[in-house]
């Protein structure tokens, strides 16, 4: 031990070996500066020296990201402790695996001819080296491949060997490594500015060439040869992984997003709509915001995503964030003209398949039935009261799978209809459905909504249980298909989501409420009534174009299962369809775990049924 009790530099690499032996994790500072990041013993260390410069690295970057690294400053200190390190590293992994490789990464050297005003981009090429190991030159071979597919801003690389006079670190002799230059193809030209998505993409693509040759590597190994290759990638967040994700978590539960959006009058707006013959624009009211958005749109960007050293979660944090910046521009705007565009930058417009297709269903179903009654008026009718108790005995029925599953039920005035939100599932006292509606919706809000909450909650981050961004998409098609499932998508329900559809589509294309209300009535048969209370979901705060994404979201999983993929993924947390190959990634990884419980749906005979039907395909006509 040194005069002030730290470990000599011969002790601290002894106590990582010890760890790394027994099959430990290590993130330690170096004596000298830098990091190692053991996630768990592999047969493999990425290295790289860092220059004292603030300049963005793409070897840094693809380096930290990588499962086992050790990266320090240049200068003969560092070099001379990390010859002792690797070497101790060698030994312990290569007795207790059976291979080691080093792979050390550089950054190439801007090339001297290039202006502030050239239009040129910087050469796209890679240096690969190996040493006369067969491990080493395999591997490096692999590498090479990997790197010849990564084509970056239309460019595709040329694949250089490294030249002799190229500085790597001094390393133990017969020592095997292969080693990398990255272009910097992401620095403007003529500086040092940085093209940040370009940058994000480089270090992407590299890490995932990287792990791809290294896959050879663990094969050469006592290690069991992974799956895929990405599972070789990180299986444990690093403590900035879960503070971003903590930070995200913070945000976006300071307000709630849909209820801070929609009306706490519907049903005396209704009234007096009903009273003025129907011919003067309803008012809204709606709850005060109980945040400053401004303020925490500040908080948002104040997040430093870049530290959390794995580019996927990267992404998805990125992602969130941008979704709760949409968000919160949607609440500076309620009520005005701008609320409109921003929506439509949160969830897209109707396209012409839909709109067809939604036409297509009122068509068919007034040709049924040209006169629907209102759900409110039948005879088999139950109310909030045996929502809320059935709602009760369904949770009860979870929590004996999960005892997390504590779900808060409550009889509201300020809602309309059901409503989820996070843990909480809110009935408007004014509800009244059809018996025969109970089930069904039952299975779309709490074994889709209120499930993927408590399963996402068992991932270990945060965002896994609020949404990854856009995940409401495939979350409402999955609560539709439920119903369609369990044998509860009635005639009435679909004309419901159609007529979203079409009111959606005229609100963006410029409609007015009693436009859209008109068409709804006059064109489609809706009845008064349904017609105000679609309209009434879809012109909230100035115009919300969510609520095409129900029929949408249908088709989506409709097409999904027609093309013989598994619902699977979908019940693990809130995702979108589009995060499928990232969330596939992650449990290769070990990031997450299979879903807790699964919808009790699933276990029906008439479900297992539908499904079947589903996965030979189905279109919408087919539903009704």
């Amino acid at each position: 031990m040194s005069e002030r009790g730290a470990p000599s530099e011969a002790e601290f690499i002894a106590e990582l070996a010890a760890r790394i032996a027994a099959g430990k994790s290590v993130r330690r500072k170096l004596p000298g500066g830098g990091r190692i990041h053991v996630d768990r013993p592999l047969p493999f260390v990425v290295i790289h020296r860092q220059r004292r410069t603030r300049s963005a690295s793409a070897a840094l970057g693809v380096a930290t990201a990588s499962p086992v690294y050790a990266v320090w400053p240049i200068d003969v200190e560092g070099d001379a402790f990390a010859y002792d390190l690797i070497e101790t590293l060698h030994r312990t992994l290569d007795k207790s695996l059976g291979a080691f490789l080093v792979v050390e990464l550089y950054d190439l050297p801007v090339p001297e001819t290039e202006k502030a005003d050239s239009a040129a981009p910087t050469p796209y090429r890679f240096q690969v080296g190996a040493s006369d190991h067969p491990i080493a030159r395999r591997a490096a071979e692999a590498l090479e491949v990997a790197l010849e597919g990564l084509e970056l801003e239309r460019q595709t690389p040329r694949i250089d060997a490294r030249p002799e006079s190229q500085d790597l670190v001094a390393l133990p002799s017969g020592t095997p490594r292969i080693s990398l230059g990255i272009p910097r193809t992401y620095r403007t030209p003529g500086g040092d500015g940085v093209f940040p998505g370009v940058l994000h993409d480089l270090q992407t693509g590299v890490l995932d060439a990287l792990l791809h040759a290294l896959c050879g590597v663990v094969a050469a190994s006592d290690l069991p040869t992974p799956n895929h290759y990405r599972a070789l990638g990180r299986r444990g967040f690093i403590r900035a992984a879960r503070h971003v994700d903590h930070q995200l978590a913070e945000v976006a539960g300071r307000f709630d997003f849909l209820l801070s959006v929609s009306p706490i009058n519907t049903a005396s707006a209704w009234e007096a709509f009903r009273h003025n013959d129907q011919d003067q624009e309803p008012v809204f009211h709606y709850r005060p915001l109980t945040v400053d958005a401004s303020r925490e749109k500040r908080a948002l960007y104040a997040i430093d995503v870049d530290g959390v050293e794995d580019p996927v979660l990267e992404t998805l944090f990125r992602e969130k964030q941008q979704e709760l910046d949409l968000q919160l521009t949607m609440l500076q705007s309620r009520q005005t003209a701008r609320f409109r565009d921003a929506s439509v930058m949160l969830y897209g417009r109707v396209d012409d398949r839909l709109a067809d297709q939604a036409i297509a269903v009122l068509s068919a179903l007034s040709a049924q039935a040209p006169a629907p009654m209102d759900e409110e008026d039948a005879a088999d009718t139950v109310d909030c009261h045996a929502v809320r108790d059935a709602a009760t005995a369904l949770v009860a029925r979870y929590r004996k799978q999960l005892d997390d599953f504590k779900a808060d039920i409550s009889l509201r005035d300020d809602v309309t209809g059901l409503m989820v939100s996070g843990h909480r599932l809110m009935i408007s006292r004014q509800t009244k459905m059809r018996a025969s509606r109970l089930d069904p919706l039952l299975q779309h809000e709490v074994s889709v909504h209120l499930l993927t909450y408590f399963t996402g909650k068992q991932q270990g981050l945060q965002i896994f249980r609020s949404g990854l961004a856009g995940y409401e998409g495939i979350q409402e098609g999955l609560g539709v298909f439920a119903e369609f499932a369990v044998g509860g998508l009635t005639r009435e329900r679909m004309r419901l989501l159609a007529a979203r559809v079409v009111a959606v589509r005229a609100m963006i294309d410029g409609a007015g409420f009693l436009d859209a209300w008109r068409l709804l009535t006059r064109e489609h048969a809706l009845t008064s009534r349904m017609a105000f209370h679609v309209c009434a979901r879809v012109f909230r705060s100035g115009g919300l174009a969510k609520d095409y994404i129900y029929l949408q979201g249908l088709l989506d999983v409709l097409d999904w299962l027609a093309a013989g993929r598994s619902l699977t993924p979908f019940w693990s947390g809130k995702i979108a369809m589009a995060h499928v190959p990232v969330v596939d990634e992650l449990y290769e990884r070990g990031f997450l775990r299979p879903a807790a419980v699964i919808p009790e749906f699933l276990d029906r005979d008439q479900a297992r049924a539908n499904l079947d039907r589903a996965a030979r395909g189905l279109t919408l006509a087919d539903l009704i």
